[in-house]
């Protein structure tokens, strides 16, 4: 059967992988550690960062049409398969993590209206009620997606033109409100001093701005399912700044209609509770239920990508040979199932650990910054050897724009820290015994190299482990 997607499909897809819960919550998760000028500064080196991967995706799919793995393809094409591996699986565990916050807000917004101060039935979307639901809705999607990715991507186009009333609304009220006097009162922080110096403040806008954007390389993921490979670029440019307009308005317009410590305080998702205080409760209601369609629609195309990233990574010989199963309606089952039992599995421990949703993004993104690093840095490999241009062809601006794109992956390892670093390790762990299962299928055994980057792993896992048993990090 026929499974090819076109450009509408692609662009709603990759838009609506970005645009889902993030944005509803965006106000309050960057004023909480912010003042308005440095949530600037953050969107500024955001934005930089964020085109210069998009420029190199973009050079890359050109260039090499042959590689259909997205992301991870990259990573293996430049620095060999046991970095490839762990690149898409770093990308995958992110996937289910995105996933599993989804449900998480999905409940959360439903919570607003049915709970009541005496009976909180859904809370911050991590109540046993709210988590019996999530999975529900994760079993729901899995059921979609087994019908097949077109038909998936078609019922997609329509949740996202859905979730775009709710939010240009916001945006049109937002402006109208706005007073720029209440914007600049305390710009830089100054008169907040528990928000720290502005560079720490950038920083703590970073994981919130990158997640945001997760997503964008969606339409790479799904290159090989694409009826035109230029299209590939063509939507993803048009969905990253499409996103990036949007998420500057809605995040830094509202800090001219309350104040950083207000906005700061409110329960998410903020925008609800923002266009409250505007409009009053019908206001609320709006996003909430524009937040409930987003999400629908985000978790439906993160499903989607979630099952085909196994699948390719093991046509490229990185998987076991089991995720390259595909239905009649062209699904990769078993990737699939793989994919929406480890959701489940993170939604019980979501329960357990009392996981918030903002805990979740973090987590989610800092498993990401392998794979969006290994992008720049394999465009600054290419350029530097020439290898896929022609003997007359200049490479300075490609070189300039991946060395842009690596620096800004250098810069969110740092701005993420140590803590959450040795996490992803402890996340990354249980996929060496996945790629040994992969290599033995092809009677090749660990390399001197793969054991050195394993016990790394090993070593930053433990680390994790002590922290966690500790109290210094935590899953809440």
């Amino acid at each position: 059967m026929e499974n090819k997607l076109g450009l509408g499909m692609l662009v709603a897809l990759v838009f609506s992988t970005m645009v889902g819960a993030g944005i509803f919550s965006l106000p309050q998760n960057v004023a909480v550690s912010a003042s308005p000028g440095a949530i600037t500064l953050g969107w500024l080196i955001t934005g930089c960062g964020m085109l210069a991967l998009v420029s190199v995706l973009r050079n890359l799919v050109v260039r090499y049409p042959n590689l259909n793995g997205g992301i991870f393809s990259y990573a293996q094409a430049g620095f060999g398969n046991y970095i490839g591996f762990m690149s898409a699986w770093g990308y995958w565990i992110c996937n289910l993590l995105a996933n599993v916050s989804y449900a998480v807000v999905f409940f959360s917004a439903i919570g607003y209206f049915v709970d009541t101060p005496e009976n909180p039935i859904m809370g911050q979307g991590n109540t046993p009620i709210a988590i019996l639901g999530g999975s529900l809705l994760i079993w729901f999607m899995h059921a979609l997606v087994l019908r097949g990715v077109t038909r998936a991507a078609l019922i997609n186009i329509f949740a996202t033109i859905a979730k775009i009333i709710p939010i240009l609304t916001f945006i049109c009220l937002v402006v109208m409100a706005f007073k720029l006097d209440k914007f600049t009162l305390d710009f830089w922080g100054d008169k907040t001093p528990e928000l720290g110096s502005v560079l720490e403040q950038v920083k703590a806008t970073m994981m919130v701005t990158l997640w945001v954007f997760i997503g964008i390389e969606g339409a790479v993921i799904l290159s090989n399912r694409a009826k035109d490979k230029r299209d590939v670029a063509k939507a993803t440019g048009i969905a990253l700044c499409s996103a990036l307009i949007l998420y500057i308005a809605v995040s830094l317009f509202t800090l001219g209609v309350m104040t950083q410590p207000e906005v700061a305080a409110l329960q998410n998702p903020s925008m609800a509770h923002i266009l409250e205080v505007i409009v009053g409760p019908w206001g609320a209601m709006l996003i909430n239920a524009g937040l409930i369609i987003s999400v629908s629609g985000a978790l439906l195309s993160w499903t989607v990508v979630s099952a085909e990233v196994p699948f390719i990574a093991a046509k490229e010989g990185l998987f076991p040979k089991a995720f390259t199963k595909e239905n009649h309606n062209g699904a990769a089952t078993t990737s699939l199932w793989f994919s929406s039992c480890l959701v489940q599995l993170f939604l019980i421990l979501t329960l357990l650990q009392e996981s918030s949703y903002l805990a979740l993004v973090n987590i989610a993104t800092s498993a990401v910054l392998l794979p969006y690093f290994l992008v720049g840095a394999y465009g600054v490999k290419v350029a530097l050897s020439g290898e896929g241009y022609s003997a007359t062809e200049s490479r300075k601006k490609d070189l300039v724009i991946a060395l842009v794109s690596s620096f800004y992956g250098a810069w969110l390892v740092y701005a993420a820290g140590v803590e959450y670093m040795l996490l992803c390790a402890l996340l990354y762990l249980p996929g060496v015994l996945v790629y040994k299962k992969a290599l033995s299928e092809k009677q090749q055994a660990f390399s001197k190299r793969d054991y050195a980057y394993s016990l790394l792993l090993l070593a930053g896992a433990a680390g994790a482990i002590y922290l966690l048993s500790t109290g210094v990090l935590s899953l809440s």
